[in-house]
C-alpha cells in the first residue's frame, strides 16, 4: 500500500518543450515550471518542462525516480543532475535518464545512523554515502547503521554494513564509514583567569597610552 502511494506521489506530467535559450528558460521558470532534458537508451535527448513545485518536493529525497507522463506515454526516469541558482537556490535545470524495470543503476545512498553509542562517546560518519548498484525501481532512501552501545575505538567498515536487498557495494569494502570515539576536551579559562587576563590587557593599554603622551 505504501509502495503504491509512493509511486503515485512520483507521477509527473511533463510537457514537450519547443523553445530554447536563456530567455526561454527564464519564461519557463516564471511560469512555475522547470526546463529538463531526458537522456538514455539510444534515443535522442528530449526537451521537456516539469511542474516546479511538485518536482521540488520530490527532489527533497535523494535519487528521485519520476514516473513521467510525456504526451500521454508513461516513462520511468531517474534524476541525474539538478542545476540550482547558487544564490536563490531555485532549480534552473534538471537532467533525467530513462530507466527500465529490472535495470540496474549506480547511485549514492545516504548513510543514516540509529541508536546511541556508549556513554561519553560519539559516532562520527566518515562516509556519508555508499555507492551501490541497485534495481532502478527499488532504490533505497538510505542505508541504516545501528550504533547502539558501541564503545570507543569501534570502527564500522563498508563491507560490514547490511545492504538493502538486491544492492551491491561498489566502493572498497575497507572504507571507513563509522568511527566511535571520545570527543577531545577543550580547556576553557576559569572566570577568575578571564578577569585577570582582561585587567592585564587594560594595564598594557594604559602603559602604552602614557608612553605615547610622554
Amino acid at each position: 500500500m505504501a509502495d503504491a502511494k509512493k509511486k503515485d506521489d512520483n507521477k509527473v506530467v511533463a510537457e514537450a518543450r519547443e523553445s530554447f535559450g536563456k530567455g526561454a528558460a527564464r519564461k519557463i521558470r516564471a511560469a512555475g515550471k522547470i526546463p529538463a532534458v531526458i537522456y538514455g537508451h539510444g534515443s535522442e535527448p528530449r526537451h521537456v518542462t516539469l511542474p516546479a513545485h511538485q518536482v521540488g518536493l520530490i527532489l527533497r529525497k535523494a535519487n528521485a525516480l519520476l514516473d513521467l507522463d510525456v504526451d500521454g506515454k508513461g516513462e520511468l526516469v531517474l534524476v541525474k543532475d539538478v542545476q540550482k541558482d547558487p544564490v536563490r537556490q531555485i532549480i534552473e535545470h534538471i537532467d533525467l535518464i530513462v530507466v527500465k524495470k529490472g535495470e540496474k543503476v549506480v547511485v549514492e545512498i545516504p548513510v543514516h545512523l540509529t541508536g546511541e553509542s556508549f556513554a561519553g562517546t560519539i559516532a562520527d560518519l566518515d562516509a556519508k554515502t555508499l555507492q551501490l548498484e541497485v534495481e532502478a525501481t527499488h532504490i533505497p532512501e538510505n542505508v541504516v547503521v545501528d550504533v547502539e552501545g558501541l564503545e570507543e575505538g569501534t570502527q564500522i567498515l563498508a563491507g560490514a554494513i547490511e545492504l538493502p536487498r538486491g544492492a551491491t557495494l561498489l566502493i572498497d569494502a575497507d572504507t571507513l564509514v563509522v568511527n566511535v570515539h571520545v570527543p577531545q576536551k577543550v580547556d576553557l579559562p576559569e572566570e577568575g583567569e578571564e578577569a585577570a587576563e582582561a585587567e592585564a590587557e587594560e594595564g598594557t593599554e594604559e602603559t602604552t597610552s602614557d608612553e605615547a603622551a610622554e
